[in-house]
């Protein structure tokens, strides 16, 4: 068995799971967010909890049981609680403008500014004098997705640590050249 997929997820309060053929759609306080569901896994509603169950225990019903579970959960604690990630940018001259929470623009060694749209359902603020980069949504993937399309712009370097990096991410550093004794 399955030791995520036989998990319960709990339901707040303020947030309905309603399953309708193949999809399943959550909707609370944050927002709606709606997905098929891979595979033959059945999610059972009842109240304050969702179960998935799966037909029986062949290799691909195993793998997608504690992947429909997952991604239930996220949907959940999405609009329930919603998702952040923060990104720290290192660097002399390196910064991080936004327009309106929809259009970040960054100063990262480039000849000219990137510009980024964010997507429907994710919101950008700078803070910090422009050298720290919050990405918050509804939906994991989307706010996870931007936030290593941003780091991919200037990743950090391993000799002096510059470049755009989450804030929890560590950077191994290496030593530089030696002069010739």
């Amino acid at each position: 068995m399955s030791r995520i997929g036989k998990l319960p997820i709990e339901v707040p309060k303020g947030v309905t799971v309603t399953v309708s053929g193949r999809t399943v759609e959550v909707k609370g306080p944050k927002g709606t967010l709606s997905r098929p569901i891979p595979g033959v896994i059945e999610l059972k509603v009842s109240e304050g909890k969702v179960e998935a169950v799966r037909p029986d225990d062949s290799r691909e019903n195993r793998a997608f049981h504690g992947l429909v579970r997952a991604l239930v959960q996220n949907m959940v604690t999405g609009v329930s609680a919603g998702y952040s990630k923060e990104l720290d940018i290192v660097g002399v001259g390196y910064r991080a403008e936004t327009t309106d929470g929809k259009m970040l623009s960054l100063s990262v060694g480039h000849s000219h500014p990137v510009e980024l749209t964010m997507p429907e359902g994710v919101s950008v603020a700078v803070e910090n004098r422009g050298v720290k980069i919050r990405l918050s949504g509804i939906d994991k993937e989307k706010v996870g997705q931007i936030a290593a399309n941003v780091r991919a712009m200037r990743p950090p370097e391993p000799y002096k640590g510059k470049g755009i990096r989450l804030t929890d991410e560590h950077v191994r550093r290496k030593v530089g050249k030696t002069g010739a004794a």
